[in-house]
């Protein structure tokens, strides 16, 4: 039987996720956690051409290879290392190398549609759902499209009106149900990080 503990960490884009993740893995050890993170599981569109592949809606769940992130993670639990893909934001490619995560304690998922399949929210122990403003998401998205991935102002704007806020209000947001925990103010709620991290020293302990 597997004895590792799988989280998942979902949320709308820009609420706070990543950094929920990593205050979780300050408290409770970067030696016991493997992060995944589900942006790596876009599907490859190097046979489109650039133009198409920029017209792609990324917030949907068939944009991404959820069967290979199961697979993975069923891998880990069993004790198997993986190779996870290395996706290109700028050309929306996988790279031809990948990174290769060994099995830990703790397996930490961080998505924003990780709740919206079955099969995956199965794979989980604890379930969390990072809330924000939707005005802090899109100030947040904005930074980091524009900084990060070399968008332009009005194309993430554009993505936004088209594809990212509609499909929240239909995948994201009803996923929340899903989730074991709800922390508002993401990053900063220094209470609900304490809870879970506790929380998760209890479990490790159990199987001990």
């Amino acid at each position: 039987m597997s004895t590792q503990i799988v989280i998942g960490v979902a949320g709308g884009s820009g609420s706070g996720k990543t950094t929920v993740a990593n205050r979780i893995i300050e408290r409770v050890g970067a030696n016991r956690i493997a992060l995944i993170q589900n942006d790596a599981y876009y599907c490859d569109l190097s046979h489109l051409p650039i133009i198409e592949r920029r017209l792609m809606n990324f917030d949907h769940p068939d944009a991404l290879d959820t069967h290979l992130l199961v697979e993975h993670l069923r891998d880990l639990r069993d004790g198997h290392a993986v190779q996870i893909p290395i996706y290109d934001f700028n050309s929306y490619t996988r790279k031809q190398e990948t990174q290769r995560v060994l099995p830990h304690k703790v397996i930490m998922v961080e998505g924003i549609l990780i709740f919206v399949d079955k099969i995956l929210r199965e794979t989980m122990n604890i379930k969390i759902f990072v809330d924000a403003d939707s005005d802090v998401r899109l100030l947040r998205r904005l930074k980091r499209d524009i900084g990060e991935r070399e968008r332009t102002l009005d194309a993430v704007i554009e993505q936004y009106e088209r594809t990212v806020r509609p499909m929240h209000l239909e995948f994201v947001e009803p996923s929340k149900r899903y989730a074991d925990i709800i922390i508002p103010e993401g990053g900063h709620n220094v209470v609900a990080l304490d809870m879970i991290s506790a929380r998760i020293e209890r479990m490790l302990d159990e199987q001990s």
